[in-house]
């Protein structure tokens, strides 16, 4: 729900600092109330604690509500409290931030590929010096201002705050489970998978419908057909083969994809509804990463970005380190998907890359415990144990020995990643996708 001025409560309830409840607190603190935060994940450092003490919010427990104690409830869209809930984190931020927000923006949420559309957007409003913020950091004009911070929708607000003195002509936020409102065009990429949230009681399609909020929507077609169709009036849809941007004659490459865009009845901010066709080259060497592009140019025309600014921006993306990546070593073409958020559907995915190269190889490996969300093993177990024999198969690392033993397959283990890509060298494999699940700046394999 929205709060206006009128109905703010004297007293404020901060639940969830694990999830930038912190920074909520603290804002929140500046104004003519009183808050309260409540660590229901019990995460919160010391050094935590005396910066909110500084910042005169108290922190507590559930006996606040027992207590009868009357406050604002403000809760993340992903939790399943028991007691009534005033304002989501989202909805805190639109109230934080909506008198401060004086130029254009756009919010990426869905499944996959959020990251990689922001940073393909940035390409594409480079002339309007766009800040953005992703799970890689907050950045503008290839300074990094910000490392690693999460997409929580408080981090909107440090980014905010981060940028002003670079006077950025749009912002550009990668956002978790949904929109604020606050931006003119919302994008959806996907929902790759439906997973719960709130203990059982919620789903992520669910909570990204708040992306809704903004006022137009580039949405994935196949979602917005199995979720959304009560928001026709403000979506515009991607997808390989339908939407109102769709792709055609794609011909793939692992440096270059071209295709044509067909746009059909697409509307933009301005009013107007676009009819047109025109041919795109850019690093695109999967399906997965053109319906990537084509959600990325969905937007852009929504905005009403020139179709010539959309190929130029398009050409200069050359992949994204931490996402895919390719290096050619020697004889050895190395595609590296390394990225905290892999899952199943992820997996499969990147799969698709090298199902029909020569002399290919699979490492698969990575960590726990970087996410939220931890891999389905006997799913993934079973996607490996199903490629092709044609195919090598190496695992590594804590979760290539968990999942091991759960494949009938031949294999190979190696404990450390570096030694799994020198083995796949060695054998004289030409094309080597390494999935490996970690935060990139976590991994020196090389």
């Amino acid at each position: 729900m929205r709060i206006t001025d009128e109905n703010m409560q004297d007293k404020v309830l901060i639940v969830d600092t694990t999830h930038g409840g912190v920074k909520l607190a603290t804002e929140f603190s500046k104004l003519n109330c009183e808050v309260y935060a409540w660590d229901i994940y019990h995460t919160l450092s010391e050094e935590q604690k005396k910066q909110l003490q500084i910042e005169n919010v108290k922190l507590v427990d559930e006996s606040f509500f027992l207590g009868g104690n009357k406050a604002l409830v403000v809760a993340p869209i992903h939790s399943n409290l028991k007691y009534s809930v005033d304002m989501t984190h989202h909805d805190a931020v639109v109230y934080l931030l909506k008198e401060e927000i004086k130029i254009p923006m756009i919010e990426v949420t869905g499944v996959k590929g959020k990251t990689t559309v922001v940073h393909m957007l940035r390409e594409i409003f480079k002339d309007t010096n766009p800040l953005i913020l992703t799970s890689l950091g907050v950045e503008i004009k290839d300074k990094l201002l910000e490392r690693n911070i999460s997409i929580t929708p408080a981090s909107i607000i440090t980014a905010w705050e981060l940028g002003q003195k670079y006077n950025p002509g749009i912002y550009i936020w990668e956002t978790s489970l949904g929109g604020t409102g606050l931006a003119q065009v919302g994008v959806l990429t996907n929902i790759a998978e439906d997973y719960s949230i709130a203990s059982g009681t919620k789903t992520a399609s669910q909570a990204k419908e708040q992306i809704f909020k903004d006022e137009l929507v580039a949405c994935d077609y196949d979602s917005y057909q199995k979720y959304y169709t009560q928001h026709e009036k403000k979506t515009n849809t991607f997808g390989l083969t339908e939407g109102n941007v769709k792709a055609r004659d794609i011909k793939y490459g692992l440096t270059k994809t071209s295709f044509r865009v067909e746009v059909q009845g697409l509307k933009t901010v301005s009013g107007e509804i676009l009819d047109d066709n025109f041919e795109v080259i850019t690093f695109a060497p999967a399906p997965y990463h053109v319906e990537n592009v084509l959600s990325t140019i969905c937007a852009s025309l929504t905005c009403g970005k020139s179709v010539e600014s959309v190929k130029s921006g398009l050409e200069n993306f050359h992949g994204l380190k931490g996402r895919t990546t390719i290096k050619h070593e020697g004889n050895t073409t190395l595609i590296e998907e390394i990225n905290p958020g892999i899952n199943v559907t992820a997996v499969k995915r990147a799969i698709g890359m090298v199902e029909h190269l020569p002399r290919s190889a699979v490492i698969f490996g990575g960590q726990y415990g970087v996410t939220c969300e931890e891999i389905d093993e006997e799913s993934v177990s079973r996607v490996l144990d199903e490629l092709s024999m044609d195919i090598g198969l190496i695992l590594t690392d804590e979760l290539g020995a968990s999942v091991k033993d759960r494949i009938t397959r031949n294999l190979n283990y190696w404990e450390e990643c570096n030694d799994a890509v020198e083995y796949a060298r060695a054998k004289g494999y030409q094309n080597v996708l390494l999935i490996y699940r970690s935060n990139l700046l976590d991994l020196e394999y090389r």
